[in-house]
């Protein structure tokens, strides 16, 4: 199925170039985690893009295990993520809801760490990021998801900035797949640059 403003570049050049030109930058940053780093990547940008979105959602998808029944994502970078998969999986006719995980238990009503139509206990849920850095945040929305009784084995994410994220999330037993890594991201970027 060829999107109608696909040219000669595949999917996952097409994003690549996206990612590039919006959501990578070069300098010196703090990054959220404390550490400097000459390499930002802020995917929403791209993510909150009508392009960007369709262009996720179905490679995203792919990488989505078939006995899922639910992608989640961690409150902000995530969002998006679920929705677009959630969107790719129902145009494709297959049943995958969308779940958001809070950062914090909401503070009033039922308190909930997770929002949209929960499966049954027990169901295997995929865990979207936007990046991985240390990979905290990714483990930090799958534990919020077993506490509430899914099983998670797999985070996908659209960039692995390759700075321990990947080791972390082995070591709690899961499996991390990544779109891009951020030398091939930075490669990209200085390719293009003059």
């Amino acid at each position: 199925m060829n999107l109608p403003f696909e040219s000669r570049q595949t999917s996952r050049e097409k994003l690549l170039t996206l990612l590039v030109s919006k959501a990578y930058r070069y300098g010196t940053f703090t990054l959220s985690s404390g550490r400097k780093s000459n390499h930002y990547v802020n995917c929403k940008p791209v993510s909150l893009s009508g392009e960007g979105l369709v262009l996720l959602g179905r490679m995203l998808l792919e990488k989505v295990e078939p006995e899922a029944h639910a992608v989640a994502g961690m409150t902000l970078g995530g969002d998006p993520l679920v929705s677009a998969v959630a969107m790719a999986a129902a145009q494709l006719g297959r049943p995958l809801d969308a779940l958001i995980v809070r950062k914090e238990a909401k503070g009033y009503g039922t308190a909930a760490w997770l929002e949209g139509p929960l499966p049954q206990k027990g169901s295997l849920i995929t865990v979207l990021e936007d990046v991985v850095t240390t990979g905290g945040s990714s483990l930090k929305a799958v534990n919020q998801l077993i506490d509430a009784g899914y099983k998670v084995e797999t985070i996908i994410t659209i960039v692995d900035r390759q700075e321990g994220g990947e080791m972390a999330i082995k070591k709690a037993g899961l499996t991390l797949k990544s779109l891009y890594l951020l030398d091939e991201v930075s490669k990209e970027y200085n390719s293009v640059e003059p």
